[in-house]
């Protein structure tokens, strides 16, 4: 049978979703904001999450237009589910995505929610908005399915066609149809949830797992600090160890690491648990930027201590390597933290847009790092970009002070560290 679905949010998640399934179905892509439907229009997704090539020759079609999208028999809400300034969930997104929809739905239509939620969300709150836009009963005049997103940025390996889905639905004939719907994109490669809460739990515990493990790496990278020792040497002796698991220390940003916990959190919080790991982890990662800052100063301060005039070029903004995105980036707090310090900071970052990153962080980026102007005390890989690995000691001559600091946190050139007239340190 031949369904009409819509996507509702075309970033990340959303986009190449809809480019997948509308090579199976008829698909509309919809969208609140208007430069990202005439971007795609014109072929070109600033994400880099679907190439230019396979955009253009696409049957989808995108608007922003809500009338647009009525007469669908599936609505996919794949919109982004961020924390408020205190760290709580904040559901506007969703809740304005359901009672959008809930105007535009019809007898027998589903409505599946993508976004990483706690469980008893899309049953519990957007449920009643559904019914109460709508006028219609849930699980009689329309239906639920929850399949969470799983798109991991700028991955080319783990992709909607290769990752198994987790798929559920309010009934088994609806979790049974959402199954063979999401099939079509990844050949059949689908788990069957026991229930909608069942799939929400599964999603919100995937991205806690990894920020607990990053916690840990970079606790034991702060021990480890004290005595002198590389949290990246002792690791690479670590890993040999057959079932070690390969975390490493790290700035924990992004839209799902550094947030799904807090929504765990959140609701283990109304069910009177207090959950000291889940926030124990989140403590220790969003501290990470502050102490890196101050150990950075620490033995720039060894090297130059009578210096005023602080200068830092710092290498990388988004939250991860080799993708545009710089929601929830970590390298904001360190730049705060350093202009704290009385540094004068330089960020570079190839991939993210600069008037994003002036009008979202407040950070002017350089267009360049050939022709640089002045020589930095400190020069600090934050990101892992390619192309910092390109860089050679020539560089590194040219732009650090004679008593500079090459701040590696990433470890992007560890064979500096035998450079004798250069001053090395890594986490």
């Amino acid at each position: 049978m031949t369904y009409k679905i819509a996507i509702i949010g075309l970033g990340y998640v959303g986009l190449p979703l809809a480019v997948s399934l509308a090579e199976h179905y008829h698909v509309i892509g919809f969208d609140i904001k208007t430069s990202r439907i005439h971007e795609l229009k014109n072929g070109h997704d600033i994400t880099c999450e679907v190439s230019d090539g396979e955009l253009q020759k696409s049957s989808l079609t995108v608007t922003d237009q809500c009338d647009d999208i009525t007469g669908h028999d599936i609505y996919i809400i794949t919109v982004p589910t961020p924390v408020d300034p205190n760290c709580q969930p904040d559901l506007t997104p969703v809740i304005k995505a359901s009672e959008m929809v809930g105007e535009l739905i019809q007898k027998n239509n589903i409505i599946v929610y993508e976004s990483t939620v706690y469980p008893g969300v899309t049953e519990d709150i957007c449920a009643p908005i559904l019914e109460q836009k709508s006028g219609l009963k849930s699980g009689k005049d329309f239906f639920l399915g929850y399949s969470p997103e799983r798109v991991n940025p700028g991955d080319k390996k783990h992709t909607i066609k290769t990752l198994t889905k987790v798929v559920s639905g309010q009934t088994e004939d609806i979790a049974n149809l959402l199954c063979e719907i999401y099939g079509k994109t990844n050949n059949n490669n689908i788990f069957k949830a026991k229930n909608i809460k069942t799939a929400e739990a599964a999603k919100v515990i995937e991205n806690a797992q990894r920020d607990i493990n990053i916690a840990f790496m970079n606790e034991i990278s702060m021990i480890f600090n004290k005595m002198g020792l590389s949290a990246h040497d002792v690791l690479d002796a670590a890993k040999t160890k057959w079932n070690f698991l390969p975390f490493t220390p790290g700035l924990v940003g992004g839209h799902c690491i550094g947030v799904d916990p807090y929504y765990l959190a959140y609701l283990a919080k109304k069910l009177n648990h207090h959950p000291e790991v889940i926030l124990a982890g989140r403590q220790i990662n969003e501290r990470m930027s502050q102490y890196i800052a101050h150990q950075i100063e620490a033995k720039r301060s060894e090297l130059m201590p009578s210096k005023q005039d602080k200068h830092i070029l710092i290498l990388g903004v988004t939250f991860k390597e080799d993708i545009p995105d710089i929601r929830n980036s970590k390298v904001v707090d360190f730049v705060a933290c350093l202009k704290s310090l009385g540094y004068k900071v330089d960020v570079h970052d190839p991939h993210a847009c600069p008037q994003e990153t002036k009008e979202h962080l407040n950070i002017d980026l350089l267009s360049s790092l050939d022709g640089l102007s002045k020589k930095y005390d400190v020069i600090a890989a934050m990101v892992k970009h390619k192309i910092y690995y390109e860089l050679s000691l020539d560089f590194f001559e040219t732009y650090m002070s004679p008593r500079g600091l090459l701040a590696d946190f990433q470890k992007i050139w560890p064979d500096m560290a035998e450079k004798k007239h250069l001053n090395y340190w890594t986490i």
